[in-house]
C-alpha cells in the first residue's frame, strides 16, 4: 500500500513542503533536512586503484585461450553495388579460420559499410587477408552535401530499401518527406499562428547559424570479444547497453535472450554512439561461431570515425521577437541536418525548453545523405540548437539595451536557473567588469560570454538491484548496467551504505553482467536517476531484515532500534548494541538478498536540470587564434550523489563543449566523397593546452520524483559550452561567428567583413 509521506523540496532559500505518494517497499525521500554522511560527499572512486594500477580490464584487454582476431572489410565508396565477390584467396590463406561478407548484389550507402571480414590467428594475417578479397564495385551517385542534398535533382539516398524512422515526433506534428529531406512541423500550442505572434512583437531579431558534423572519438573505439559454448554466446563488448546489446544480438542470431550474455566490467569512454550493438558484434559473434574459437573483433580510428556514429550538422534560421520589456512572444525555427544513413537531426530541444515562449513554430528536417548514420550525442540535438538560440537572446538584448541575464531571468523557465544566473554572474568577476562588444583595443582582445542549457529528468523503469548481505558482513550490491567511466560503481556503493548505516568497505558493488538483474543503458543521463533510487530500496529492505534478525538479539521490537557506524543499537540506549558483523552471523541461512525493483516517479519540483556557463576567452586579431581562458559552469542535478564525481562530469562537458567549439569538424570531400581527415590528427580534438580553467559549481536541489532526489548530470553539462563562448568571442571582438568551429580563418574572415583588423 502506498504511503502519503511530507518532503521538503525547492532550492537553497527557496524550500516549500510536498505531500508525495511514497510506493510500498520505499523508504522517503531524502530532502534539504537529510543528515547524511556517505551521500553528498567527495568520495573517490571505488574501482580508482584498479584504473590508475592498469588492472582494470577493458574489452580490449580480454583474451579467451584460442583467440582469433578479426577485421573488417568497408567499402571505399560512398554508394555501390556490390558486382562481384571472391573470398577464395583470402579463405585459403594460411592462419584464417573463417571469413564473412555481404552477399552481391548488395548496395552500399556510405564508406565504411561492412563488406567482409575475416578470423585469423593474429591481426597481421587478417589484415594480409583482407588484401586478397576481390570485390567489384558498381559506383553509384551519391550526395554528401546539405545544400546538394535538398536538391529535387539529388541522388536519392534511400531510392530502395526502408528509410529510417524519425527519432522523435512531437504530438501533433506533421511529418512530410520529400526526396531526402523529411521534415517534421510542430507548433506550441498545436495550431498557433507564429506570423500573427511575431506580427505582436516589438522588437524582432533573426539570424542564420550552422553547426558541424562531430564525431564521438571515445578513448576505447568500439570492439567486441565473441565465445561460444555449446549454444550459448558470451560477448565482452566496449558498449553503454549491456541488455540493448543482448537484445540485439539475440535477435540477429535467432537466439533466445537468455543464451547471450554480455559483459562490460569497464570501458574507455561512450557518448551516445556506443548505445547499440553494431554490426561488428554480429559479424564478431557469426566468425566466432564458424570458427569454433574466441574472436576479437576492435575497431581502428578510420573505421570509428566512419561507421560508428556522429553528432549530425546544422543549419538554422530563426527568427525571435519580443516586447520592449524583453517579454519574449515568439520563436520560429527552421533547420536542416544531415544524419548521413541514419536519423535524428532535430535542433530544438532549447527552443521547447529553456524558455517561457508563448507562440513557437519549428520546422526541423532530417537531410539523407551518404556518410555514416548520427546516434545519440551527449544531449543530441542541444549543443546545435544552444548555439543559434543563446547567440540570437544576446542579440535580442542588445537590441533592446537590456543586460543579457536580465533578459533570460526574465523569461527562463526554471526558478532554479534564475538563481544559477545570480550566482555565475556572482562568481565570475570578468562578468562584472566586462565593456561593451569590440570595445576592447589591442592584438589579443578578451570578451565573456554566457549561455544557459537544460536537459530533462529522465528515467528507465526497467531497473532491479539485488543487494546479498553475507554471514560475513560482506555486502554485494548488484546491477547488469555498466559504470561506463562516470562513477556508477561508487555512487552505488555509497547509497547502499548510507541506507544500511554501514561503512563504505563493506560495500562491493557487481555490474556490468546481464546475468545480473536488468539495467538501463547509460544515455541520455538516466543512469543515475534508475538505478540510484532502486539500491536505495534495496538496502532499505535489505536493512528492515537485518534489524529484524537484531531484534530477536537484544529483545527489542524493531521499531526501537536504528543502525549508524556499523552498529545496531537501541534509539533510546545507543549502550544498548550489537555489531553489523554480529548480527550478519546470526543471519538464518548464509546471507540475506533482496531484488528490488525501480518505483514509478512521483512528483518532482522541476522536470529539468538546469545550467549556465559563463566563458572567459582571448582572441588573437592577427592570427584568428580564439583561446578559451575560463569556464564557470553553475549546474543542478538534484541531489548530487558524489560531488567528487559529478565535478568530474561537469569538466569533460565542458571539455568536449570547448572541443565542438573550436576544433572537431569531420571533412568529407565532395568528389570522392570519403572522409578527408578519419584519424586524430587530421580530425581536431581539445588537447590538454587547449582546456581552459574550469569552474564547476553544483547547485543542490531538492527534487523529490525518487527516494534519492537524483538526477542525471552526464547530458547538459555540454550543451550551453559552445554558445557561451561565441558570445563572449562576440563581446571581444565586436563580430558574431554564426558557424562552428569558430577556426583562425573564420575569425580573420569575420573580423574582414566587420570592418575589424
Amino acid at each position: 500500500m502506498a504511503r502519503k509521506v511530507r518532503t521538503t523540496v525547492g532550492y537553497d532559500g527557496h524550500f516549500k513542503d510536498l505531500e508525495v505518494d511514497i510506493p510500498e517497499g520505499e523508504p522517503a525521500p531524502w530532502d534539504a533536512r537529510s543528515a547524511l554522511t556517505l551521500v553528498s560527499q567527495r568520495v573517490p572512486r571505488v574501482d580508482a586503484v584498479l584504473k590508475v594500477t592498469g588492472r582494470a580490464k577493458y574489452t580490449y584487454d580480454v583474451h579467451p585461450p584460442g583467440m582469433l582476431y578479426a577485421k573488417i572489410l568497408g567499402s571505399p565508396h560512398p554508394c555501390a553495388k556490390i558486382t562481384k565477390l571472391d573470398l577464395s584467396k583470402a579463405r585459403a590463406l594460411p592462419g584464417v579460420k573463417a571469413v564473412w561478407s555481404e552477399k552481391v548484389g548488395k548496395k552500399l550507402l556510405f564508406q565504411g559499410q561492412e563488406v567482409a571480414a575475416v578470423a585469423a590467428v593474429s591481426l597481421d594475417v587478417a589484415e594480409d587477408a583482407l588484401k586478397l578479397v576481390a570485390v567489384e564495385y558498381e559506383k553509384r551517385p551519391f550526395v554528401n552535401d546539405l545544400e546538394k542534398a535538398r536538391k529535387p535533382d539529388a541522388p536519392q539516398v534511400f531510392d530502395s530499401g526502408p528509410v529510417p524512422p524519425p527519432r522523435r515526433v512531437p504530438s501533433g506534428a506533421e511529418v512530410t518527406h520529400a526526396g531526402n529531406v523529411r521534415t517534421i512541423v510542430a507548433t506550441q500550442p498545436p495550431g498557433v499562428d507564429i506570423g500573427k505572434a511575431l506580427a505582436q512583437a516589438e522588437v524582432l531579431v533573426e539570424g542564420t547559424y550552422r553547426t558541424q558534423v562531430q564525431t564521438h572519438s571515445a578513448l576505447e573505439t568500439h570492439g567486441t570479444v565473441a565465445k561460444w559454448e555449446g549454444d550459448h554466446l558470451t560477448l565482452w563488448s566496449s558498449t553503454q547497453g549491456t541488455f540493448a546489446t543482448r537484445d540485439q544480438i539475440a535477435e540477429a542470431l535467432h537466439l533466445p535472450k537468455d543464451r547471450v550474455r554480455v559483459l562490460c566490467d569497464f570501458m574507455g569512454g561512450g557518448f551516445g554512439a556506443k548505445l547499440n550493438a553494431g554490426p561488428y558484434s554480429v559479424i564478431a559473434a557469426r566468425l566466432a561461431r564458424d570458427a569454433r574459437a574466441p574472436v576479437k573483433l576492435m575497431l581502428d580510428r578510420k573505421e570509428e570515425h566512419l561507421a560508428t556514429g556522429n553528432r549530425p550538422d546544422s543549419a538554422q534560421w530563426l527568427k525571435l521577437g519580443a516586447k520592449r520589456d524583453g517579454t519574449l512572444v515568439g520563436l520560429h525555427l527552421k533547420s536542416y541536418g544531415t544524419p548521413g544513413v541514419g536519423t535524428g537531426a532535430g535542433v530544438s530541444g532549447p527552443a521547447r525548453a529553456i524558455y517561457k515562449i508563448p507562440a513557437l513554430r519549428t520546422e526541423e528536417s532530417d537531410v539523407f545523405t551518404n556518410a555514416g548514420e548520427a546516434r545519440p550525442f551527449r544531449a543530441p540535438g542541444h549543443p546545435q540548437g544552444c548555439f543559434a538560440l543563446e547567440q540570437a537572446m544576446d542579440e535580442l538584448a542588445e537590441k533592446l539595451g537590456m543586460d543579457p541575464l536580465a533578459l533570460r531571468k526574465k523569461n527562463l523557465k526554471n526558478p532554479v536557473q534564475v538563481a544559477e544566473v545570480e550566482r555565475g554572474a556572482a562568481l565570475c568577476q570578468a562578468w562584472r567588469g566586462r565593456g561593451r562588444p569590440g570595445a576592447a583595443k589591442g592584438v589579443v582582445r578578451r570578451g565573456v560570454g554566457v549561455a544557459c542549457g537544460v536537459w530533462y529528468h529522465n528515467v528507465n523503469p526497467a531497473t532491479q538491484v539485488q543487494i546479498d548481505i553475507h554471514n560475513d558482513g560482506r555486502v554485494e550490491v548488484k546491477n547488469g548496467a555498466q559504470d561506463i567511466g562516470t562513477g556508477t560503481r561508487t555512487f552505488m556503493a555509497q547509497v547502499a551504505a548510507e541506507e544500511m548505516g554501514i561503512p563504505l568497505d563493506l560495500v562491493t558493488v557487481r555490474m556490468g553482467d546481464t546475468s545480473l538483474p536488468i539495467g538501463p543503458g547509460s544515455g541520455g543521463s538516466c543512469t543515475t536517476p534508475s538505478i540510484a533510487p532502486t539500491v536505495r530500496a534495496a538496502a532499505y529492505q535489505a536493512r528492515l531484515k537485518m534489524v529484524g534478525v537484531a531484534a530477536k538479539l537484544l529483545k527489542a521490537a524493531p521499531d526501537e532500534l536504528e543502525i549508524s557506524g556499523g552498529r545496531i543499537h537501541a534509539i533510546s540506549d545507543m549502550a544498548r548494541s550489537i555489531t553489523w558483523k554480529q548480527v550478519a552471523a546470526r543471519i538464518p541461512g548464509d546471507k540475506v538478498s533482496v531484488l528490488a525493483s525501480r518505483a514509478a516517479e512521483y512528483q518532482v519540483f522541476q522536470e529539468q536540470v538546469g545550467g549556465v556557463q559563463f566563458a572567459e576567452v582571448e582572441v588573437d586579431t592577427e592570427t584568428g587564434q580564439v583561446r578559451v581562458r575560463k569556464v564557470t559552469a553553475i549546474q543542478d542535478c538534484g541531489r548530487p550523489l558524489n560531488r567528487l564525481t559529478a565535478e568530474s562530469q561537469v569538466n569533460g562537458g565542458v571539455i568536449q563543449g570547448v572541443s565542438y567549439a573550436l576544433f572537431e569538424n569531420r571533412q568529407l570531400d565532395r568528389t570522392s566523397g570519403r572522409m578527408c581527415n578519419p584519424n586524430l590528427e587530421a580530425y581536431k580534438i581539445c588537447g590538454a593546452n587547449d582546456c581552459p580553467d574550469i569552474e564547476g559549481v553544483l547547485v543542490d536541489v531538492s527534487n523529490a520524483g525518487n527516494n534519492a532526489g537524483v538526477s542525471g548530470i552526464g547530458e547538459p553539462t555540454t550543451v550551453p559550452t559552445s554558445a557561451a563562448i561565441a558570445n563572449a568571442i562576440y563581446n571581444a571582438i565586436g563580430v558574431r561567428m554564426r558557424e562552428l568551429p569558430i577556426t583562425p580563418d573564420r575569425v580573420l574572415a569575420a573580423l574582414h567583413k566587420g570592418g575589424g583588423r
